[in-house]
């Protein structure tokens, strides 16, 4: 089966040059179920060349830390085990990808690059800074996205409603079963490639590591594929009524997988399709695996301001404004969230859960934002924090989800606007109470204790 030519993206147009086709993995760390990884052996095998992945390693990507790093290195180190099976080399880099992969390009004789699609800022300017250093044909591949991102839509979507009808309309074209990658002819004789001493870059990598890696989630795509199935065997079934009660275990927890591309979730709604789970929960699970994910990417792809209170909807910005200088009851420093030591029990449980696993309920991440608005003295700060403490300390920060959700709770993105009230305006408010309420808070807050 070829690669659906609407999930690749022309970044540089040259003609195609005798040598190894590259793969720069960046965004979708896995070797099975990998349109990015497929498409370039398919090139490399009708131009009869030798087929290489990249992974170029940028320490201090936005304010990661070795929970971060771990977790990613300890899954390449698979890839690159099962790449050696198929007869494919792995080369990791350092550094900034624009500085050194036209190098490497150049050392090896690369006649085509070939890379998956990732909207964040940072990986957008690596790929056009890295247009204006090459000569070969440079192609983006949506390996992430079920329906590629770019094709789906070409402007920021207002909200989940608009996307979806487009989602309902294309997704039978796209949510097919994935051909296999083959073992590549062998082109390469074993000593040419240098194997990665992944135990030594854990210990000499150049990053913060006062936030410690996590033991409670293992990394790598068999990790994930067991992970999957163990979600789809014991809470896919109540997903509908479980997910969004923080003291019940309702949640798949595979974020961290799929934020590192460990896992397809293309794969991972195939699956969800074929199982005997409660429909409600299947439809539910699907929404926010498909819907959401692809409205948050198709967010950054579109806002570049994504991060900034400058990116909100006009009604946001204008209703944040007015309410800028209404007195707030409580105000926290930087640090005293970050040690969650706020007046109120439950947010202190959420940043506490957020410190220790690498990971916090999803309906506890709006909680938390929102009162992170509440209790500072402006949003360009509540913005500035939550951003902050969300990629420092979840295992799948530095996100399209992560952004969209905090401009969702923080400034009514893909929302509407509710009932005005003071420094919240016009958007959604949400408080202790209404949890209590919702859910058993005092369960929830043990159980962040004793995890």
């Amino acid at each position: 089966m070829a690669t659906d030519s609407r999930r690749i993206y022309i970044l540089k147009s040259a003609e195609p040059q005798p040598g190894p086709v590259v793969y720069w993995m960046q965004r979708d760390q896995r070797t099975t179920d990998n349109w990015a990884l497929l498409y370039a052996q398919e090139q490399a095998l009708a131009m009869k060349q030798p087929l290489m992945v990249v992974f170029c390693l940028v320490p201090g990507f936005l304010g990661a830390t070795i929970r971060q790093y771990g977790f990613m290195l300890r899954g390449l180190a698979l890839v690159e085990r099962k790449l050696a099976k198929l007869h494919i080399p792995f080369n990791l880099l350092i550094g900034l990808p624009q500085d050194v992969i036209p190098r490497f390009l150049v050392e090896n004789d690369a006649g085509m690059l070939v890379t998956d699609f990732n909207p964040v800022k940072g990986p957008m300017e690596w790929r056009r800074r890295l247009t204006e250093h090459i000569v070969i044909p440079f192609f983006e591949v949506d390996a992430h996205n079920i329906i590629p991102c770019r094709y789906i839509s070409d402007k920021q979507e207002y909200a989940a409603f608009t996307l979806r009808k487009k989602v309902e309309r294309l997704l039978p074209e796209f949510l097919t079963e994935f051909p296999s990658v083959l073992k590549h002819p062998d082109f390469f004789k074993p000593d040419v490639v240098q194997r990665v001493d992944w135990n030594e870059l854990l210990k000499s990598l150049p990053v913060k590591r006062e936030v410690p890696e996590v033991d409670w989630l293992l990394p790598g795509e068999l990790e994930a594929c067991a992970a999957m199935v163990q979600f789809l065997g014991e809470r896919l079934d109540k997903y509908d009524t479980d997910r969004n009660f923080p003291d019940r275990s309702g949640q798949s927890n595979l974020s961290p997988y799929l934020h590192f591309g460990h896992l397809s979730a293309q794969r991972l709604a195939l699956e969800v399709q074929r199982s005997s789970a409660n429909p409600a929960s299947k439809k539910a699970f699907l929404e926010e695996l498909i819907v959401r994910r692809e409205l948050a990417d198709n967010f950054c792809l579109y806002n570049p301001n994504y991060d900034r209170l400058i990116g909100f909807q006009p009604w946001a910005k204008a209703t944040l404004n007015k309410h800028r200088n209404d007195p707030r009851e409580y105000g926290y420093s930087l640090e005293e969230f970050e040690e969650g030591k706020t007046h109120d029990p439950l947010w202190n449980a959420a940043q506490h859960e957020m410190v220790k696993k690498g990971k916090m309920h999803g309906f506890m991440r709006m909680y938390w934002a929102k009162k992170i608005l509440e209790w500072t003295v402006s949003p360009e700060e509540a913005l500035e924090i939550a951003l902050y403490l969300n990629d420092k300390y979840q295992l799948d920060g530095r996100d399209p989800n992560g952004y969209a959700g905090i401009a969702w709770s923080i400034g009514g993105v893909h929302d509407r606007p509710w009932g005005e009230r003071k420094v919240f305006g016009m958007i959604r408010y949400m408080n202790y109470q209404g949890c209590k309420r919702k859910f058993n808070i005092d369960n929830y807050i043990r159980n962040v204790s004793k995890s």
